[in-house]
């Protein structure tokens, strides 16, 4: 419940702290290394089935059975990218949840919304490529550390912002490569959707790199925050 203009001191707050589960960390960073790794290997695969398409001839530049490879180990290459983000993204949310609970009781007046939006907020059409990153600056801002005499202190958001840059990013180029590359018709076609998802496969790769970043400064930044209460 917000408080306006009138902050809880650090007495009233619920002793002790809930802290995120150290193996809910672990589990959804080795997570997002499997997906950048799986973007790797999509990008590998995109490159060799690009590769073989070539200019106005198209496939009559490679043998049959090795555009058939090419295109097998392409699908073979989305299936493993999909089996590695389901888990990846319950973990996450998982973990989101968990750090909503545990940086609230540090700062109860700067959260604009209930911990349940820390999940929610992720299921909203449209609305849930800004309402996340909102409730992550709420908890970066509430695990930051404490004043020093006096002066408020606030860690620099760039991790923050890099994140969610990257991932709304890849999200809207991947949805549009899908787009594109189910609508081909033609040679051409096929080569640029391929290497539109290659450009996305790309930012997952590096979104997946800067999300474990996040995840492991914001959870350190909120238990040296609830160790100094």
């Amino acid at each position: 419940m917000s408080v306006f203009g009138n902050p809880h001191p650090p007495a009233l707050l619920p002793r002790p702290i809930p802290r995120p589960s150290r193996w809910v960390t672990i589990t959804v960073s080795v997570l997002l290394a499997a997906a950048a790794l799986s973007g790797a290997f999509a990008v590998y695969a995109g490159v060799r089935l690009y590769t073989l398409i070539e200019g106005d001839f198209g496939f009559a530049t490679a043998p049959q059975a090795q555009l058939d490879a090419a295109f097998s180990r392409y699908e073979t290459a989305g299936r493993i990218q999909g089996y590695a983000y389901v888990p990846c993204a319950v973990m996450f949310i998982v973990w989101f949840f968990q750090m909503r609970r545990s940086t609230g009781p540090l700062a109860p007046d700067q959260f604009r919304n209930g911990p349940g939006w820390a999940i929610g907020a992720w299921f909203i059409p449209i609305a849930n490529l800004w309402m996340p990153y909102r409730i992550a600056l709420d908890m970066w801002g509430a695990a930051s550390p404490l004043p020093a005499d006096g002066v408020p202190s606030r860690s620099p958001i760039w991790p923050v912002n890099v994140w969610w840059a990257l991932f709304v990013s890849q999200t809207l180029l991947g949805r549009y490569a899908a787009q594109q590359f189910n609508k081909a018709n033609t040679l051409g076609e096929v080569r640029d959707a391929v290497m539109r998802y290659m450009v996305s496969d790309a930012l997952e790769i590096a979104a997946a790199g800067a999300a474990v970043y996040f995840v492991v400064r914001l959870t350190d930044m909120q238990q040296r925050k609830a160790a100094a209460w």
